[in-house]
């Protein structure tokens, strides 16, 4: 897979994101808490799960030895506004990196177990964007037991769909024209 591939799920990583949170924003503080069905039992552990995923694979994949302590605490942020804050600045990150990835490069792990796995940056990056689909998903389905309509996260790939990412393009500063770079 090329640069270009990792970048552009890098986009759609940021604006799906960005795009769930902006849906998430319409709760109340009880509703983010509120108990549900799902791994993680809450919008907001769920939400929170995905923002340390994020740093710990972020931070192996820039090589910033912080390791498994950027899963403390395990839920960092206690509000969805500052959830929110936290996740644009994490998903920012990733654009910058995926804008010049090396995808063959090695990348170290802290496994839990102390042992120090080793992988290429292509592989890594693939199971990041894997992880946040998967939970997303999750908190798209909690969202139907709440007042808020679970918003359409899967319209960014697509040439068709430009208009239909317009707002979260215009909201992360971002231009179409950086999409696919070939």
């Amino acid at each position: 897979m090329s640069e270009s591939y990792f970048y552009a799920m890098s986009v759609n990583n940021a604006c799906a994101n960005e795009r769930l949170l902006g849906a998430c924003a319409t709760l109340d503080q009880a509703e983010f808490e509120a108990p549900r069905s799902g791994f993680f039992p809450s919008i907001k552990l769920t939400l929170n799960h995905i923002l340390t995923v994020d740093w710990f694979y972020i931070d192996a994949l820039e090589n910033g030895g912080l390791g498994r302590s950027v899963y403390d605490p395990e839920v960092p942020c206690a509000t969805l506004p500052a959830l929110r804050e936290a996740q644009r600045a994490s998903d920012l990150r990733l654009l910058e990196f995926c804008r010049g990835a090396a995808p063959r490069a090695e990348v170290e792990l802290a496994r839990p177990d102390g042992v120090m796995q080793r992988d290429r940056a292509d592989r890594v990056l693939a199971h990041l964007f894997a992880h946040q689909i998967h939970h997303r998903g999750q908190v798209h389905a909690m969202l139907c037991g709440t007042r808020c309509a679970p918003p359409q996260l899967d319209e960014f790939l697509l040439a068709g769909d430009a208009p239909l990412r317009r707002a979260e393009l215009r909201s992360l500063q971002l231009r179409e024209t950086e999409i696919w770079r070939e």
